[in-house]
């Protein structure tokens, strides 16, 4: 909890899934690659803790199309914020009407600015330093939104608006202006609002945990309807891994953020085949010690942290494919 208050991130990501006629028609590929060439494709939104890193709720649908963006996706799953709950999410959601339905509800939110908003500190109230006191105003009614949604949208917002800039440890810097909602200096500073979206990253990491280390980076299923058992199945896992870390952070006086995933699920395979079988004489005494050993592995606190989104490794030399496999084939077979 931040100050006593939970804080939930919301963050999107992307899966393929095999090159089936029924994916195809569900889970169309990017129009800008050739038919039988690209992969069907997704896209997901989820709120997670930031406690616990646990996933409150998600939702998936096509990668393109009408209202298949994450904003349209997060308005699935807006039930999932409660009252004094805090949100954090980056610049994509970070529209009038999403600010508005949030704070309809009672939730705050610490968002970085869109990039089609200017940053200019020469208006509203000054509270500091390139801290100010905001006024928005209510846009159109977007197609999305019925008449009797939209008249109980307020007419404008005040936000506070916070530019800082954040260094890693390699002293480079990125400067960001953040919007928020928590608009008392007195009970929230400048630093404080900073520190706060610095937490955000956190989800970056969560979503890398679901996508690589279990495998949703790419599905398995050959029709939608596996596709769908597969995505919650995945998240059901993820979640009963997140419990067990939870479970060895509060035995052992440790932050759950603290603790390696990868780790945890290693351990936790490892002991299945024992409890599974029979074979382990003492249930209790493995579980502890499996406790100990998840607890044992903390990883690093990198407050602040700025990565480009690079890769270093290429897993592969083999060319994009170009052409249908079929294609291909037959011109191998004529070569």
């Amino acid at each position: 909890m931040w100050r006593d208050r939970i804080v939930k991130l919301v963050d999107g990501f992307t899966f393929t899934m095999p090159d089936t006629p029924d994916n195809q028609r569900a889970f169309p590929q990017q129009n800008t690659q050739a038919p039988g060439v690209g992969l069907p494709i997704a896209r997901a939104c989820a709120v997670l803790s930031l406690a616990t890193a646990a996933i409150h709720d998600a939702a998936f649908g096509p990668y393109q199309g009408k209202d298949t963006g994450e904003t349209a996706l997060l308005r699935e799953i807006i039930d999932n914020f409660n009252a004094g709950d805090i949100v954090l999410f980056d610049r994509y959601y970070c529209s009038y009407m999403m600010l508005a339905m949030l704070a309809l509800r009672g939730v705050d939110v610490c968002a970085r600015l869109h990039q089609l908003r200017p940053d200019d500190f020469r208006g509203g109230r000054r509270l500091g330093a390139y801290d100010r006191l905001v006024t928005w105003t209510r846009p159109q009614r977007p197609s999305w939104m019925t008449p009797t949604q939209y008249l109980k949208i307020p007419e404008t917002l005040t936000l506070r608006m916070v530019h800082f800039d954040v260094a890693d440890s390699a002293s480079r810097t990125e400067s960001m202006t953040v919007v928020t909602t928590l608009t008392d200096p007195a009970a929230y500073s400048a630093a404080a609002i900073a520190e706060l979206y610095g937490c955000r990253w956190n989800v970056e990491l969560d979503i890398r945990d679901i996508k690589q280390t279990l495998g949703l980076d790419h599905a398995r299923c050959k029709s939608p309807e596996m596709i769908d058992r597969e995505f919650w199945v995945t998240l059901l896992g993820y979640n009963l891994i997140r419990k067990v870390i939870a479970a060895a952070a509060a035995a052992h006086g440790k932050q759950p953020r603290r603790i390696g995933f990868t780790l945890a699920c290693q351990t936790i395979l490892s002991s299945w085949m024992l409890l599974s079988t029979g074979a382990c004489r003492d249930a209790a005494g493995l579980t502890a010690e499996a406790l100990r050993r998840i607890a044992g592995n903390q990883v690093a606190n990198r407050p602040g942290r700025i990565e480009p989104r690079v890769i270093k490794r290429r897993r592969h030399t083999y060319p994009l494919m170009q052409k249908p496999r079929d294609v291909l084939r037959a011109e191998i077979g004529m070569s």
